[in-house]
């Protein structure tokens, strides 16, 4: 029997296997409202036979957006574009539903990945940043805002509005972005955090608001909701941000509930030196899982059926979040159930696709419709 295709409880959420469709930042939106491009990428991964969809990075406030044209949910139009969307998924799919949301901190103001993604210039419309620190991401650009208190309660309480609104849209669970090198994990990360009052300098310190942000969505969240964060593992810089940290942040997050921690690394500053191979982050997710106890999914150049079975099935992680291997196969659950010798749900439109070879793979019902 696969491991990867067996259900798993997240907090209240069931979700009946451990293939979770990662957030992917789309950077179409208008002034932060989902479009119709949401409709058709989302709706397309509905179908996936994944257990979980997880809607991209949504900035909780205007000026965390990373691009102009990023998803928002701020208001109640943010608020309606992205029910519209919601609505037409669960119209046609029972997909469970998780969104994530962030504040992109001092990597806000930027330009969208395929015009070079560089920041834009406040005369060409960029906008000043929020950071921990009054420090950029690279030299040449605009310093960012260091934060006051009354700026940290500002996007705090963003986080807890939008988890409101998250929660009128019938979303299944959050996934806060504490990674990547955005605004929560800048107050992790020594690197961007040189602050000297009770947000930085010790790493309980530095731990302090984003637990803080946790804990006040947590408590609007329900209950019977599972909260998740994703994390960087790792700043891949020397006295930067590491995997033990990350431990004893995982840890703290374990005491208050967290529904999952998604193990990825990366993203605090162009100095990194990574070298990415297959699997390169599940070790990361394996140290966390193992000290922590939390529950962790695993990122990461996971392209291949047999790789992911291995992953969950010798207990390195709980789930494998799959992002660009997914847009490159919107159907690759279906080909890894099949692989695997597992079902997967799907549309009864779709019954009749898989060769005969692998018509079992949407269930006997399906198959029989044959």
């Amino acid at each position: 029997m696969s491991i990867l295709f067996s259900p798993i409880e997240l907090g209240g959420l069931r979700l009946p296997n451990r293939v979770v469709v990662s957030p992917m930042c789309q950077y179409v939106a208008d002034n932060g409202k989902a479009t119709s491009w949401h409709l058709i990428h989302l709706g397309g991964l509905a179908v996936s036979g994944a257990g979980l969809l997880c809607i991209e990075a949504t900035a909780v406030e205007p000026d965390g957006r990373i691009t102009p044209g990023d998803l928002g949910l701020w208001d109640d139009e943010t608020e309606a574009a992205l029910k519209h969307v919601v609505d037409e998924v669960r119209r046609h799919s029972g997909i469970r539903l998780a969104i994530q949301l962030g504040h992109a901190g001092r990597k806000a103001s930027s330009e969208v990945p395929w015009k070079g993604g560089q920041q834009i210039a406040l005369a060409d419309g960029g906008w000043i940043t929020d950071a921990p620190s009054a420090v950029a991401t690279k030299d040449g650009e605009e310093l960012p805002r260091e934060l006051d208190r009354e700026g940290m309660i500002r996007i705090r309480d963003a986080f807890v509005a939008a988890a409101r609104r998250a929660e009128r849209l019938g979303i299944d669970a959050i996934e806060l972005h504490c990674a990547h090198g955005y605004l929560l994990h800048e107050f992790l990360s020594p690197v961007s955090n040189r602050r000297t009052d009770e947000y930085g300098g010790t790493l309980a310190n530095r731990m302090r608001y984003p637990l803080e942000v946790y804990d006040a969505v947590r408590a609007v969240w329900p209950k019977h909701k599972p909260l998740g964060v994703k994390v960087s593992a790792t700043d891949w810089i020397d006295g930067g941000w590491d995997v033990a940290q990350t431990i004893e942040f995982a840890k703290a997050l374990k005491t208050r509930g967290v529904g999952w921690i998604d193990v990825s690394s990366g993203g605090i500053s162009p100095r990194q030196k990574i070298t990415p191979g297959p699997g390169y982050q599940v070790p990361f997710a394996s140290q966390i899982k193992e000290a922590s106890g939390a529950a962790v999914f695993s990122v990461g150049l996971i392209t291949d059926a047999q790789q992911a079975e291995a992953i969950v099935a010798s207990g390195q992680a709980d789930a494998v979040a799959i992002a660009r291997a997914m847009l490159y196969d919107p159907r690759w659950a279906w080909h890894a159930a099949a692989t695997l010798g597992a079902t997967v749900e799907a549309p009864p439109q779709y019954w009749r696709a898989p060769p005969q070879k692998h018509a079992a793979v949407f269930g006997e019902i399906a198959h029989g419709a044959r």
